[in-house]
C-alpha cells in the first residue's frame, strides 16, 4: 500500500498538535512513529516529556532551545538543521517506521536553514509505503503540489493577542 504525504501549514495553532494527534492515532493501529522537530530544542515541550512513555514512539530534536534570527540565522541552526534532514535519510534507510512527522521543517525552509530542493529529494527518497507528515508555516507551493493532503490552519483569533501568556499543555 503506498503511503500519503500530508502538509499541515498555515498561520493558525495546530499544526504540531494536528501531527501528533495523527502520531496517536497510528499508534493506536500498532504502528511506530518517528518525530522529528526541526528548530526546537525545548525539553518543556509536552510531547518531548511523554515521548518515553509512548511505546513504538521516537521523538528526535534538531534545534536549539533559543529563537533562530530569521535575518541572519547562526550556523549552528543551519548546521542543527541538516542535520535533522541527514537523519531523516536514515530513517528512510532503516525503514523501520510506518509514520515519520518532519515537524517544522517547513519553517526550517522559510529560515533558509534547508532548501526547498532539499526537502523535494528528501521526499523523493522516502520509502514507498511510508506516511510522511510535513508541518510549519510558509509552506512553498513546490513542497504543497506533491502532497497528497494539504492542510492550512488559518487563525482567526488567538488568546495571546489579548496579553493570554502561553500554557503549558496548550502552547507547549
Amino acid at each position: 500500500m503506498s503511503g500519503l504525504i500530508l502538509v499541515y501549514t498555515g498561520n493558525g495553532k495546530g499544526k504540531t498538535t494536528a501531527a501528533l494527534g495523527l502520531s496517536l492515532r497510528a499508534l493506536g493501529h500498532n504502528q511506530t512513529v518517528g518525530f522529528l522537530q526541526f528548530m526546537k530544542g525545548s525539553k518543556d515541550y509536552g510531547e518531548v516529556k511523554i515521548s518515553s512513555l509512548l511505546p513504538n514512539f521516537t521523538l528526535v530534536q534538531s534545534g536549539q532551545k533559543s529563537f533562530v534570527s530569521y535575518e541572519n540565522p547562526d550556523p549552528i541552526d543551519i548546521q542543527m538543521a541538516q542535520d535533522g534532514l541527514n537523519l531523516a535519510r536514515r530513517w528512510f534507510e532503516e525503514d523501520k517506521f510506518d509514520l515519520i512527522v518532519l515537524d517544522e521543517i517547513l519553517v526550517a525552509v522559510a529560515f533558509r536553514l534547508i532548501t526547498v530542493a532539499q526537502v523535494l529529494e528528501l521526499v523523493r527518497q522516502r520509502p514507498l509505503h511510508l506516511n510522511l507528515v510535513l508541518t510549519g508555516r510558509y509552506a512553498a507551493p513546490e513542497i504543497m503540489e506533491i502532497a497528497d493532503t494539504v492542510t492550512e490552519m488559518t487563525e482567526q483569533r488567538h488568546a495571546y493577542q489579548r496579553g493570554v501568556e502561553a500554557k503549558a499543555g496548550m502552547e507547549f
